[in-house]
């Protein structure tokens, strides 16, 4: 019960820094009123406040308290820091600064999966290509499918950092995936973008892996670009992922209709 009063403070604390509710270079409430304003001990809070510590969002000294730093310092390699300014908001810095990430390290370690990957690697990145595919013509869950076939690619690169790297990249990666699943046709059109990814490492062909991993990239880029251009509000990532329509039923008449 301690565990999920810690958890559920860290998370309010944590989003309301990235909401702005307390502004770079404020200090956040004393502990009696955190801790009234949360329901929790005074404990729960000072436990919270390490942890956002921790995840360089807050300093804490004698006499200055608890302040709130600026978001340089911020670990946006943390699931939690990634899932609170997904929940508060996504914004055009951010999304720019995912896009410059993956260009720079997918191509690169979709180039060490063409030269390395195993049978058992490719299995993998194959059935989640699979999933990807059924979700597109059925209707269904493609953005965990997606999110398991870059996973794969990082795996097959045999790389340990960038093998952990994964792991971190999965709460980013979904930010960008969900906004191509919100676009009409984006699943569709990305997946054979992801299959000219998948043949160039069963191949075992780096340059040409590498390429349609740039290739898949600026297909995503495009897609936040057509998002940002049509001035939308950018979409608030929670829970769990965008569920693509099955287009049989959505075609399906309506009896009423036809009455």
């Amino acid at each position: 019960m301690t565990k999920n009063f810690h958890k559920t403070s860290l998370d309010l604390l944590g989003q309301a820094i990235l909401a702005g509710r307390y502004a770079v270079g404020t200090s956040l409430p004393p502990e009696p009123i955190l801790c009234e304003e949360l329901g929790v001990s005074r404990t729960v809070v000072r436990e919270a406040i390490k942890s956002l510590v921790a995840k360089g969002l807050l300093s804490t000294g004698p006499k200055v308290g608890t302040r709130v730093l600026p978001d340089a310092h911020w670990n946006w390699f943390d699931p939690d820091v990634v899932a609170w300014q997904a929940r508060c908001g996504l914004t055009p810095e951010f999304l720019k600064d995912l896009q410059e990430l993956r260009r720079v390290v997918e191509p690169a370690a979709v180039r060490l999966a063409a030269e390395r990957a195993t049978p058992e690697d490719i299995a993998y990145i194959e059935a989640a290509f699979a999933g990807m595919k059924l979700a597109v013509h059925e209707g269904g869950d493609y953005v965990t499918h997606d999110l398991r076939f870059h996973e794969g690619m990082l795996q097959a690169s045999h790389n340990r950092m960038l093998v952990q790297m994964s792991k971190a990249l999965n709460a980013l990666l979904r930010t960008s995936f969900e906004i191509s699943t919100r676009i009409q046709d984006g699943s569709k059109n990305s997946l054979p973008l992801h299959r000219a990814v998948l043949d160039a490492v069963i191949a075992h062909n780096p340059a040409k892996a590498e390429r349609a991993a740039l290739v898949l990239i600026e297909g995503a880029r495009q897609d936040i670009e057509q998002v940002l251009a049509s001035r939308r509000k950018l979409p608030v990532v929670s829970g769990e992922a965008t569920r693509i329509k099955s287009k049989t039923r959505a075609q399906k008449p309506n009896p009423q209709a036809l009455a």
